[in-house]
């Protein structure tokens, strides 16, 4: 019973594994034309031998029919042989040649028998010897489909044994015997190469498998690496990977092409306001918004931060190049749902072409990084593209850099002071202090140049400690009714250590920290708010004063007024140029002195050029005003005249009419 189990199980077609079914199938597919060999061959000399001893119909016309069969059957396949092989049809397909197979079996088994008594003993031996060689070969083409080969190797054994066995003659029995055992060895074989071959298929299966997990860790790794998980964006490795085969392309070629750096106007603010989880979902909606933008020949990036770039693969007029950036800034100017709100946002884009702008990635990008900088300067939320101008400038910025870092900045840097006035005594009350740079081969630098670049290279620190004592030597020698005031840069409020140190340096000058004010732009403020709110919480703490400078100039202006430990807040100069004739900056400046009067906060009226300017903020409720009516900026050598001349008023107020 367990043996007809197994014959049963042997003779059935693996339909639940489909892959194992065309494995083997396209195995048996390259065995076809030697099996239909072989049994072409072995009929017709079988054939051939019992012309004369057979009737016709056995020796030409079954035997030419079961030729004819073979030929079909082999221009069939040789038509399918290039046909795919689906993993669905593959058991049907199997069925199909397990059938023929024992087709096969029944009419040349048949035909055999049919012949074999006919002739001399000699041509019996040659059937019996047909059918034994043609078996053999047969199985071992049919090898990989274990079913076809039993079911084919069971027929002819059972079939010819048995004949040979009735046929009473000891040596034809001997013969049934030998080709049964002989059978049930071919049977063991056809079962252990069946095993083994699926065995190898199922290897092969894992391994692929295998294969296909490692390529898909693989493509997994290369994506992590090349784009940006934010954004879906090819990430700066990309982007400068893609930035390099265009420029060897180019150089190449001799073609060109164009890259793009794109900037986002107030993201900062979005990120102190809401949070980074909101900076986050921005980002994406940019990264969307850029993708929607993308066609072929325009590749977008994002190399960090807020910051963005593109390539234009092929070179651009740059009439099509500003059109293609005024899209991409029309694009991020749109507004951006952020936790219940909207945020407004904007864009600058920098262009450089290659090679006019540069011949290496290195230089092309720090053009576009250059034209990108004039733009944020100027031209914010617009494209900017690269000209000689911005070329100047560069080695402008190289040159200031370069003597910056060589500069002797004891004896090179010096102070100009700039008198703060009570408009209703006309008394000065303090006096700013502005950093001033003499080169020897430059000479005079302007300070927004050379303090800009102090920034961006940190040697801002050091001319931060240089100019601070400085400033502090001159006021000790001040009346004690005056207070010095400080300008800071976000570098120097960057980190608690330099809060210390600049409290360390005033502790250290013997002028009492509440003579001494320290003035930071609201910009700085933004590049790191919580950072920035615990350097000037140190320093009001340690008894120094801090002033929010060029208020109404950023983003978010109140918001930051009330989270810092101001004192005092002054009014950007660019309100002042008409207050005395334009009702819009009149109702600004008096909306800025009543929050000042409401916080409990001092007021600082800058830019003051004409006693009518000084008349108007004065009926706004301005006291402590600073600017040109009073003085400009002198040295530290003029002031005490200063302070004697102005014991006296300064200048009279216009009479009322």
């Amino acid at each position: 019973m367990v043996l007809l189990v197994r014959l049963r199980e042997a003779l059935r077609v693996a339909e639940s594994d489909p892959e194992l079914v065309r494995s083997q199938l396209q195995a048996f597919g390259r065995q076809i034309p030697l099996l239909y060999f072989i049994l072409l061959v072995n009929t017709m000399a079988v054939a051939a031998t019992h012309l004369t001893s057979a009737p016709a119909w056995l020796s030409v016309y079954f035997p030419a029919a079961l030729g004819a069969l073979c030929i079909v059957r082999c221009l069939h396949w040789w038509r399918a042989r290039h046909r795919p092989l689906t993993l669905e049809s593959a058991p049907a397909q199997l069925r199909k040649l397990v059938w023929l197979a024992g087709l096969f079996g029944v009419a040349f088994s048949t035909w055999s028998l049919l012949l074999f008594p006919y002739g001399t003993p000699y041509e019996q031996s040659q059937v019996a010897f047909y059918m034994a060689t043609t078996l053999v070969g047969c199985v071992f083409c049919l090898m990989h489909l274990r079913a076809a080969a039993l079911l084919l190797l069971s027929i002819v054994i059972l079939s010819f044994a048995t004949f040979l066995v009735l046929t009473g003659y000891p040596v034809f029995i001997a013969m049934a015997i030998d080709m049964t055992l002989v059978g049930v060895a071919l049977a063991f074989i056809i079962h252990l190469y069946y095993r083994t071959f699926s065995g190898v298929v199922h290897a092969q299966r894992e391994l692929e498998a295998s294969q296909l997990k490692t390529q898909r860790l693989s493509d997994d790794n290369f994506r992590l690496a090349s784009i940006d998980v934010l954004t879906d964006l090819p990430n700066r490795r990309s982007f400068f990977a893609s930035l390099r085969a265009l420029s060897e392309q180019a150089l190449g070629a001799g073609g060109g092409f164009n890259v793009g750096l794109i900037d986002l106007d107030g993201f900062k603010q979005v990120n102190d306001i809401y949070g980074h989880a909101s900076g986050d979902l921005v980002l994406q909606e940019v990264g969307l918004r850029l993708l929607r933008l993308a066609e072929p020949g325009i590749f977008f990036a994002r190399l960090g931060g807020d910051e963005f770039g593109v390539l234009a693969q092929h070179k651009m007029a740059n009439e099509t190049l500003v059109d293609l950036g005024q899209r991409i800034c029309h694009a991020l100017s749109e507004p951006y749902r952020v936790a219940g709100n909207v945020a407004e946002l904007s864009g600058t884009i920098g262009w450089a072409a290659f090679p006019e702008a540069g011949t290496t990635v290195t230089q092309v990008f720090e053009r576009a990084d250059a034209a990108l900088y004039v733009g944020k300067e100027s031209r914010r939320g617009t494209p900017v593209i690269f000209s000689t101008e911005h070329e100047t400038r560069i080695r402008r910025s190289s040159l200031v850099t370069q003597e910056l870092r060589h500069a002797d900045l004891e004896a090179e840097l010096y102070l100009e002071f700039q008198p703060i006035a009570d408009v209703l005594s006309q008394r000065t009350i303090g006096l700013e202090a502005l950093g001033r740079w003499q080169n020897p081969r430059l000479g005079a630098v302007k300070p927004e140049e050379f303090i800009r670049i102090a920034e961006r290279t940190e040697l801002i620190l050091r001319i931060t400690e240089v100019l601070l004592h400085k400033a502090l030597a001159e006021a000790a020698r001040w009346p004690e009714e005056l207070y010095l005031s400080f300008n800071l840069s976000a570098i120097d409020i960057c980190t608690s250590a330099r809060a210390r140190r600049l409290i360390e340096i005033v502790q250290a000058s013997g002028v009492p920290p509440h003579r001494v004010s320290f003035e930071i732009t609201e910009t700085a403020v933004t590049r790191d708010f919580e950072q920035a709110r615990c350097s000037l919480t140190m320093i009001k703490k340690a008894g120094c004063r801090v002033s929010l400078d060029d208020f109404g100039t950023g983003y978010s202006s109140l918001s930051y007024v009330h989270r810092l430990p101001f004192d005092t807040i002054k009014i950007d100069r660019s309100f002042m140029t008409d207050v005395d004739t334009n009702s819009a900056s009149k109702k600004i400046v008096k909306s800025v002195l009543d929050l000042c009067l409401n916080l409990g906060l001092e007021c600082v009226v800058e830019g003051l050029e004409t006693a009518s300017q000084a008349e108007v903020v004065k009926a706004l409720g301005a006291r402590a005003v600073q600017g040109y009516l009073f003085s400009r900026p002198m040295r530290a050598s003029a002031i005490a005249a200063y302070l004697q001349a102005a014991l006296e008023p300064a200048y009279e107020v216009a009479a009322q009419p």
